[in-house]
């Protein structure tokens, strides 16, 4: 889990907290690890089960990840359903080679101490900053994902045996220099070749292709004539950003606005916080009688800093003198919250208890609170107003938009009229190429459901996302058929043509191929130099360039054509740079570590009784 949190750290905690959301499917697994469940399974590994709400989390999670990479494409993969399918079964997979693991490793007896996990996050970079362990940004990173420290922790115990176990098996794996020096030397080879080129064009004159011909390739080819489902569109589109820019507020409301709600123009107060924690543990009573104690020796004199670094059970922050992290109201637990934003600056609080345990806190220092000028902060109140109302106005006709639309199921023309909206259509498509205002993978998806093309009803109110909304209903619908012969006949019969031209070339190309073979002189003019990589000659040449010994010939097909190539010379690289090499080194390590997982993973299946669902 810390590679994966490193990858994403560059120096802001915001990167760092991206990284560890959209991995920490890694961890989704550890509930089950660590006690039984009784709800549906999603897979049993030799007797051990992963919750559906495991992989639920894990594929929502993996979903996220996804949509942070792809951006926009994965809305547009993400309406396939079978596309979606195939990524919760990867999860699945990843989630019991996981299992397999965890299993494996407790066979052999590995186990990961607290120290090394403590170690681990002091040395983590992703909680450290200018080098050294940053106890606010460690703490700040937990409480954003919303863990504990204690889960945390637990978490990185599963996550280290783990690799320990991983380390083991695939660490062993190396590259040899001689091997990487090798590709590299291959890779920079050139080849001294001579071709000569047969264009399909002049023959193209002479071919003719019969009707006859057309249909019997139209019908030993159905499949290459599929006309795709097309459907066309009455849609009604409601959105807030239209309807905003409609809504006029004037500085007076927004004056008005202003003074009755100051509060909220003031700079957030923030409040440095340090607590002495005492976990609930299985002995709630005991650590209550526990953090009685040390509230009693801070009544005493005792300094809250030192008792912190002695007493306190959250050893991070203790280690600063029970020094937490800046925090606004309403940021922390109710009670924690509470206890810290009722305290003056310097002074602690009684016990209090959280969902954490038991803390003392301390309020170390505060800032923040001021008014802001109206002037500074119009023009936000202004656009705030404006919202407003656009949001208002878009929710009352997204209502009547809904209730219309249902009232009256076959027909938009009502729902019309009681928003205002504009009755638009579309012409025919199909689903892969819909017009360009109604691309959204929602609206797509709800135009080809059963919904609509089989019932003919309007779809319900598709949410198009940033408070866009759509309703949409079947005009036209055509199945997926076999288009007639008379509409793809004219696309045949220049198929055919360059078809049979290919062949003529083809056959001119084979005729100098054999004199070549033969001894006889050939026009072989034209010459090139070329690197493996070459795509200034066309790229059919080069590969077969390389395909050939020193002094072969072959013919090989172009796009238009056929070509003859005979290889002259082999040329070795001229220099190997030592960067090229190390790269190359990192690949094969990387492609033989991957293969050697996988076989673990394949051998461990192999051994292993693993059941899909409620078999």
């Amino acid at each position: 889990m810390l590679e994966k949190i490193r990858e994403g750290s560059q120096g802001t905690i915001a990167k760092s907290i991206l990284v560890l959301v959209i991995l920490s499917f890694a961890f989704t697994g550890v509930s089950s690890y660590l006690g039984s469940s009784t709800e549906t399974p999603a897979a049993t590994v030799n007797g051990e089960v992963i919750p559906e709400s495991a992989l639920e989390q894990a594929y929502q999670n993996e979903k996220a990840r996804m949509e942070q990479q792809l951006g926009d494409m994965f809305e547009t993969l993400a309406a396939d359903d079978n596309y979606l399918r195939s990524i919760k079964q990867g999860v699945l997979e990843r989630l019991v080679a996981d299992k397999l693991l965890d299993q494996t490793a407790t066979e052999l007896g590995l186990r990961v101490s607290d120290e090394q996990i403590k170690q681990a996050i002091l040395e983590e970079p992703a909680f450290q900053t200018e080098g050294k362990f940053d106890n606010e940004r460690y703490q700040a990173i937990l409480r954003q994902l919303g863990y504990q420290t204690n889960s945390f922790r637990d978490m990185m115990r599963v996550d280290m045996t783990r690799r320990q176990l991983i380390n083991a098996l695939v660490g062993s794996e190396f590259v040899l220099p001689s091997e990487s020096k090798a590709i590299a030397e291959l890779q920079g080879q050139t080849r001294d070749l001579r071709y000569v080129v047969v264009t399909s064009q002049p023959f193209e004159a002479g071919v003719s292709v019969t009707d006859e011909e057309a249909k019997s390739f139209y019908d030993a080819n159905p499949d290459q004539f599929i006309n795709p489902e097309q459907v066309s569109l009455e849609y009604l589109m409601l959105s807030a950003k239209t309807l905003a820019d409609a809504v006029n507020v004037t500085e007076e409301q927004a004056k008005t606005y202003y003074d009755e709600h100051m509060n909220q123009y003031k700079t957030p107060e923030k409040r440095l916080a340090g607590h002495i924690l005492v976990n609930l543990g299985e002995d709630e009573a005991a650590a209550k009688a526990k953090i009685d104690a040390i509230y009693a020796k801070l009544q005493g004199g005792a300094d809250f800093a030192e008792v912190a670094k002695t007493d306190s059970e959250d050893t991070f922050s203790g280690e600063q003198g029970g020094q937490l992290d800046w925090f606004e109201q309403g940021v922390m637990d109710p009670a924690f919250d509470g206890a810290l934003f009722a305290l003056e600056k310097g002074a602690y609080s009684a016990p209090v208890k959280s969902e954490y345990g038991f803390h003392i806190i301390k309020l170390l220092d505060q800032q923040g609170g001021e008014q802001a000028a109206f002037a500074d902060v119009k023009d936000r109140i202004l656009a705030q107003l404006k919202d407003k109302e656009a949001l208002d106005k878009f929710y009352s006709l997204q209502q009547k938009l809904a209730d219309t639309s249902y009232e009256v199921p076959d027909s938009l023309v009502e729902a019309a009229k009681a928003t205002g909206l504009e009755l638009k259509t579309t012409a025919l498509f199909a689903r892969e190429l819909p017009p360009a205002e109604i691309s959204n993978p929602a609206l797509i998806k709800a135009a080809f459901s059963e919904q609509v093309l089989q019932s003919g009803m309007n779809s319900d109110v598709i949410d198009l996302g940033d408070n866009n909304v759509a309703v949409v209903r079947m005009k036209e619908h055509k199945l997926a058929g076999t288009l007639p012969f008379a509409e793809v006949k004219a696309g045949i019969v220049t198929r055919l043509t360059q078809d049979k031209a290919n062949e003529a070339a083809k056959k001119q190309a084979d005729e100098l191929l054999a004199k070549f073979k033969a001894g006889e002189a050939i026009d072989l003019t034209a010459k090139a130099k070329v690197a493996r990589f070459d795509r200034e000659l066309d790229p059919s040449i080069v590969n077969k360039a390389f395909q050939l010994a020193v002094g072969g010939a072959d013919s090989v097909s172009m796009a238009a054509g056929y070509a003859v190539v005979v290889l002259d010379k082999v040329n070795a690289a001229e220099k190997v740079e030592d960067a090229l090499v190390e790269a190359l080194a990192q690949r094969l390590s990387g492609q033989y570590t991957e293969n050697t997982y996988r076989g673990v993973i394949e051998s461990l299946k192999a051994k292993a009784e693993v059941t899909y669902g409620a078999e």
